[in-house]
Order: structure tokens, then C-alpha cells, then sequence
């Protein structure tokens, strides 16, 4: 008789499930195809790539978004303010870290310059 319960329960499971399906696309808890990266990436090349040299950390925020980070730091009394924004794919794990991003650096307010140069330029 166990068997004939054990059985029907697993008939009425596959009943249940048939037409259900399992997507699995690796990009972790991240519901954001590749695609939808690929766009946002291009987006965020073509606004970097005409921003002025008046841009301010606010103007770039008011067209851009959030940036994916943000640092703030003061050396002699300069401030630095880098926002960094996703360009790139490194790796295709659905998530964005910094290598994924250009740098946009201000100095006191204003845009000094974009990529990892410019971040190299910051006084330590």
C-alpha cells in the first residue's frame, strides 16, 4: 500500500509540474540579461564620451544615474570626487565591480579627466 501512495504522489507531482519551466541564464540573483548590460554599458560609453569639460559631479548624476560607486577623498585641501560608471564586461556573473567601470574625477567640483589615468592622477 506504501508503494501504491508513493506512487501516486509522484504521478500527481509530474501532473503538476508538466508545462513548468526552469530558467537559469548565470547571472546570479541579477534579473538583468546580457543584453540588458550590453545597452546600459553603450549608454554609459556615449554619455562619457560627450561630456564637457563644465561637467559637474551633479550634472553627470542628473544625466547618467547613479554611478555603480563613488568615492570622495581630500588631499591638501583639493577634493576628489570620482564616480565610476559601468562600461565593460570582465566577467559574466551579472555583477559590477570596479574593473566593469570608467572613472569621471573631479577636482573640487569640476571634471578633470575619465578612465584610470585620470585616477592616477589623485595625489596619495
Amino acid at each position: 500500500m506504501k508503494a501504491f501512495a508513493a506512487g501516486a504522489i509522484i504521478f500527481t507531482s509530474v501532473l503538476t509540474l508538466q508545462g513548468c519551466l526552469i530558467v537559469a541564464d548565470g547571472h546570479g540573483d541579477n534579473d538583468w540579461s546580457t543584453s540588458d548590460f550590453r545597452k546600459l554599458e553603450e549608454q554609459n560609453r556615449a554619455h562619457i564620451a560627450a561630456l564637457s569639460a563644465a561637467a559637474t559631479p551633479e550634472s553627470v548624476r542628473a544625466t547618467m544615474g547613479t554611478p555603480d560607486f563613488a568615492d570622495r577623498t581630500t588631499v591638501d585641501g583639493i577634493r576628489y570626487d570620482v564616480l565610476y560608471y559601468r562600461t565593460h564586461r570582465v566577467e559574466g556573473d551579472g555583477n559590477t565591480t570596479r574593473d566593469e567601470c570608467t572613472p569621471l574625477v573631479f577636482e573640487d567640483g569640476k571634471l578633470v579627466g575619465t578612465g584610470q589615468l585620470a585616477l592616477d592622477r589623485i595625489p596619495q
